[in-house]
């Protein structure tokens, strides 16, 4: 008789905390109903969005659903984290249920917020068990929107290169997010530096230190931002600016928010940041007197426009009023809080107290009201398609990043020191390769920080410096169908075999680095 193994603690708490998570909104809102506030009228929401982001839809929503169906919407916002840390506590929600022969969902009614890239994650549908007991279910459900109705609101479904809802219908865009540069004026004069334009100026060397990061492995929409880097400059150019700015930078944060607070705060000079967050500290501190303190710029055709999205979650508990809401973020009212300035809106349509400084998704409502616009962009002429856009990229940055930089800094640190002060550095240009030196001893050391690693694969070893590589590396490796081939360790997550591959590689190639300086 086989004995089975006892459970840990922290395996049995992960369950529960994650559970409890989960319940939060639900026994909040049962304390709300058993004030006497109509059930009907309520609608829970897990959401990335800020407090300015959640006060003004949840005042506005109660305004407007009271002037539509007779009564004040209330919003029961849950804020567990980013994008990336609601789809994983749902997905291990909707496990859990599926073990159990639970129905998936039932706590909260919508997700509101994050790029459209976790929402892709969201639809796919999850499964347990085998055989006779396989169950299968999604996260969250297809809305029956009738196509002429989606037409009405969002003419063609395209922007850039993104879709502005899901063709399917499980989940809509309300907003448009661009990815740009915050920085520092003051900061960035006292390095001897002007405005940054394009992305290469933060591989500027006298950044060193004075750049501010985000994680992409924790944060989806900085995925995104980098992402972009890479589809539109390409592979090699793309990664070399990206490890400059890895090499610049003073921290690496987990979330996004804290890339323009270390920016205003003076403790760097600029860092990638998602627009609203740039255009809201940048607004923030003029209003504070300061008008020229604060930079934010969207680097032209080197940026993506993506969409921001809500979903119906499954067996939502207040459907009708999350479809209520749903309504008014693609309502007139619900697109000028993005944009319009604090009640000073067009025919009193506007935020109450907080500028959002976002774009709006819908084309109509663009062309009507640019004019009352804080921040006058068309998203649509702003977003750019790629030529040949590689699919399989985005699953190799937050890997990357992490064994050349986010697992190894201290080593990173030295190398890109070694690099920066020897002689023969010049300043300009702002991105420096071996290309561009003379001096043997720094191309070598150039050369070797800019190295890639290959992958073992099952007739050899792959590059990826080829979009056909990444795509073999991809299938082989990341979605296992090299499995079979023995070619990491079984008890490791394939990415994560990778990481610490890399991880060894980079640091062989950063030791060389520094023991050139020594000799």
């Amino acid at each position: 008789m086989r004995l089975r193994r006892a459970l840990t603690v922290k395996e049995c708490l992960l369950p529960l905390c994650l559970l409890a998570l989960a319940l939060m909104p639900v026994l909040f809102s049962k304390g709300i109903a058993s004030a006497g506030e109509d059930a009907s009228a309520r609608v829970i929401i897990y959401t990335p969005h800020n407090e300015q982001i959640r006060s003004e839809f949840g005042a506005g929503f109660a305004v407007w659903h009271l002037a539509k169906y007779g009564r004040a919407g209330t919003v029961i916002w849950n804020t567990p984290g980013g994008t990336s840390e609601i789809r994983k506590m749902l997905e291990a929600n909707a496990i859990a249920a599926l073990r159990n022969g639970e129905p998936v969902g039932g706590n909260a009614d919508l997700v509101f917020g994050g790029g459209s890239y976790e929402y892709t994650q969201f639809k796919k549908e999850l499964s347990f068990g085998t055989g006779d007991s396989l169950r299968k279910a999604r996260i969250v459900e297809q809305v029956p929107f009738e196509q002429s109705r989606l037409d009405e609101i969002y003419g063609e479904n395209k922007v850039g290169d993104a879709t502005l809802y899901d063709p399917e219908r499980y989940w809509f865009g309300t907003a448009l997010s661009g990815f740009g540069i915050v920085y520092n004026r003051p900061r960035l004069r006292a390095l001897g530096l002007d405005d940054p334009h394009h992305w290469e100026d933060l591989a500027d060397a006298r950044l060193d230190g004075w750049i501010t990061l985000v994680n992409p492995s924790q944060s989806g929409s900085v995925t995104t931002a980098l992402e972009a880097i890479l589809q539109r400059l390409g592979w090699e150019k793309g990664w070399q600016i990206i490890r400059r700015m890895s090499a610049n930078a003073r921290s690496v944060a987990s979330s996004a928010p804290k890339v323009p607070l270390d920016v205003v705060a003076g403790d760097a000079a600029a860092g990638p940041s998602i627009d609203f967050y740039g255009r809201f500290e940048e607004q923030a501190v003029a209003d504070a007197g300061f008008p020229d303190r604060i930079g934010y710029i969207d680097p032209k055709g080197e940026t993506v426009i993506d969409p921001d999205p809500i979903a119906l979650l499954s067996n939502a508990p207040n459907r009708e009023t999350a479809m209520h809401f749903v309504e008014f973020c693609l309502s007139d009212e619900g697109q000028a809080l993005w944009q319009f300035a604090v009640r000073h809106g067009h025919k009193g349509l506007g935020p109450d107290e907080f500028e959002l400084r976002r774009m709006p998704i819908r084309r109509d409502f663009i062309a009507r009201m640019m004019p009352q616009f804080r921040d006058k962009v068309d998203p649509f002429s702003l977003a750019s398609s790629v030529e040949k856009p590689d699919p399989n990229a985005r699953a190799f940055i937050p890997i990357l990043f992490s064994a050349f930089c986010a697992d190894h800094r201290p080593s990173l640190d030295q190398a890109w020191h070694a690099i920066i002060t020897h002689p023969s550095y010049p300043k300009e240009p702002a991105l420096v390769t071996a290309n561009d030196v003379t001096d043997p001893e720094l191309k070598a050391m150039l050369t070797a920080f800019d190295a890639m690693p290959s992958v073992q694969g099952v007739d050899g070893l792959v590059s990826l410096a080829a979009p056909e590589g990444r795509a073999l590396v991809r299938d082989g490796w990341l979605k296992g169908k090299w499995k079979s081939a023995n070619l990491w360790d079984a008890d490791s997550a394939p990415a994560d075999a990778l990481r610490r591959s890399w991880g060894e590689f980079f640091e062989q190639q950063y030791a060389e680095i520094y023991a050139r300086e020594v000799r």
